[in-house]
């Protein structure tokens, strides 16, 4: 494994009791406090004959959890949320799990929440924050999206954040939201310690697309999945009644096509999956278009599944950028479409293509229960954290296990299928598709 610093930064000595009254015992039915000599390993693939292995302590991981003794005194404690980024199935979860913890658990009663991402931080917008209250927050887990709302953008300008910060007198700042979320809230830290002020930043992982590094599963994720089943669901229906019915379908996934993949496994409907991780072509005996006339001719339906930024090099580059800093995508359910149709037009081969694009209805559904229950857990595991003192950190999920992760770590790379991995060997498996649609390769 390559050489990996677990270190979470703590902003000091913790001196506070806790008023999480708990245990410090086992088998006293009473639930235990985590002390910080408990971890988890993070590589934990071996073989009979490997050596014996001993770990330093900056390469295991802190396990989440509330500790016996905090950082801040919930008397002096005002804490502040934020949502950035695209929706996710289960923000209003999270946000909820925030609140009612620092409420009823730390008897933390200044709390707010930032609108519209961080561009709420800014005066020029006029987005005056939100107190939250538990009565505020009771029943938004019904609800997809986010009662703060969210926008991209803005988590570049660190200075002028942490000047609202300080004005407001916040010392707990939790950010929800992904990579570009993340980055904002690394920039964040750096200017809270070159001013030598005390806020913990922590964030919590959101990405639909489940492509955090060192995040087992983001929140959302699962949701995402439930949902796509029900378009696959539709577009094979749609497929298998029509004479050469052709299902095409676009889901999430810009440069991870987890949700692809295991909607494919969830449903096995799909005929073909394409992701941004593995390339493929149109023309020529192994191209997309060739696989598909001969799934035509032999079944006369097919499912295709294609993540958003999969074969990104075939339609015409572009070179505009989102507010987040994100290349602008070419529509590849859209291009494919238009390819298709024309290849049999060109062939005189009747087909029947359905084209469904459920990306909106997915971003703002309400989480499933076992997204819900996910997003209960990061909440309240977030404020153990920030109670205590930890910043520069998220709360992830690694082996089933909530633990800390440097905020550096988890925006340093993406999380992506591994074309050689056991994930896309089983997607294969599943569809039937060839294991490269590339000329020469098969």
């Amino acid at each position: 494994m390559q050489k990996t610093d677990f270190t979470v930064t703590t902003l000091g000595e913790r001196t506070v009791p806790s008023p999480v009254k708990l245990s410090t015992v086992n088998d006293d039915y009473i639930a235990n406090y985590t002390d910080d000599s408990e971890y988890i390993i993070y590589d934990i693939e071996t073989t009979p004959d490997a050596a014996q292995r001993t770990f330093a302590k900056d390469r295991l991981l802190e396990k989440a959890g509330p500790r016996q003794k905090i950082y801040f005194n919930p008397a002096d404690v005002c804490a502040a949320i934020v949502t950035c980024g695209g929706l996710c199935p289960g923000l209003n979860d999270v946000i909820r799990a925030i609140v009612m913890c620092l409420w009823y658990r730390y008897g933390v009663k200044n709390i707010v929440g930032f609108r519209y991402g961080y561009r709420g931080f800014f005066s020029e917008f006029n987005l005056a924050p939100i107190n939250l209250a538990p009565a505020a927050v009771t029943d938004i887990h019904r609800r997809g999206g986010t009662i703060l709302g969210s926008s991209r953008g803005y988590g570049g300008r660190a200075e002028r954040i942490v000047d609202t910060l300080e004005r407001m007198n916040i010392n707990i700042l939790f950010t929800i939201g992904g990579d570009g979320t993340q980055r904002g809230a690394l920039g964040i830290c750096r200017e809270i310690d070159r001013r030598g002020l005390t806020i913990a930043v922590v964030g919590v992982p959101k990405t639909i697309d489940n492509d955090l590094s060192f995040v087992q599963k983001s929140f959302g994720f699962e949701t995402a999945v439930s949902k796509a089943v029900i378009s696959i669901a539709s577009a094979h229906t749609e497929a298998a009644d029509a004479v050469n019915g052709i299902g095409l379908v676009k889901v999430m996934g810009r440069q991870s096509g987890f949700i692809a993949a295991h909607t494919a496994l969830a449903i096995n409907d799909v005929n073909f999956v394409l992701v941004p991780e593995v390339p493929f072509e149109l023309e020529g005996e192994n191209g997309l278009l060739a696989r598909l006339e001969t799934r035509l001719k032999s079944r006369g339906h097919a499912v295709i599944l294609a993540a958003e930024g999969a074969g990104q090099d075939l339609p015409a580059a572009s070179e505009t950028k989102d507010a987040s800093g994100n290349a602008t995508l070419a529509d590849i359910g859209l291009f494919l479409k238009q390819k298709i149709t024309a290849c049999f037009k060109a062939k005189n081969m009747e087909v029947n293509l359905k084209y469904i694009d459920p990306g909106y209805i997915i971003r703002s559904a309400p989480a499933n229960a076992n997204d819900s229950i996910y997003c209960a857990r990061l909440g309240a595991n977030a404020v153990h954290a920030a109670m205590a003192g930890k910043t520069e950190m998220i709360i992830s999920m690694i082996h089933n296990r909530l633990v800390h992760i440097p905020t550096a770590l988890a925006v340093a790379t993406k999380n992506t299928i591994d074309p050689d991995g056991p994930l896309w060997r089983d997607v294969l498996e599943a569809t039937g598709q060839p294991q490269l649609m590339i000329n020469g390769k098969s």
